[in-house]
């Protein structure tokens, strides 16, 4: 049973994508507000993949996905980037960072759900 942890600022976006992710079979969604309280539910839950916003207040998905990364207990974590800009740049630092794969707002949901299922089938 994939665990997946959605981390975006937007409640309504939130929602859009967690509701995503519940199309999923079997798969359990926890829901955080910016990269602190992600932090905070991977440290208090076995998660097996992150979907994240890069634009959040408080610590951004950038700063979020370099955190997982240098950190052993979590840097094998797969992780989705999600954001409205379609800047190459931003793209380039999240990969660079070592995300996974990276969707553009507005988000299609079957792209949403391939990407997802594609990462755990892989893992």
């Amino acid at each position: 049973m994939p665990v997946i942890l959605v981390v975006e600022d937007s409640p309504t976006m939130r929602q859009l994508i967690s509701f995503a992710m519940k199309r999923i079979p079997d798969s359990k969604v926890i829901e955080a507000s910016d990269g602190v309280d992600a932090l905070k539910k991977l440290s208090s839950e076995k998660i097996d993949l992150i979907l994240a916003d890069i634009n959040m207040p408080v610590m951004n998905g950038l700063k979020l996905i370099s955190l997982i990364r240098e950190d052993n207990a979590y840097k094998s974590i797969p992780v989705i980037m999600i954001t409205t800009e379609g800047a190459q740049e931003d793209r380039n630092r999240a990969m660079a960072l070592g995300a996974n794969a990276y969707l553009t707002k507005p988000i299609q949901t079957q792209e949403l759900i391939k990407a997802v299922t594609d990462i755990i089938a892989a893992k």
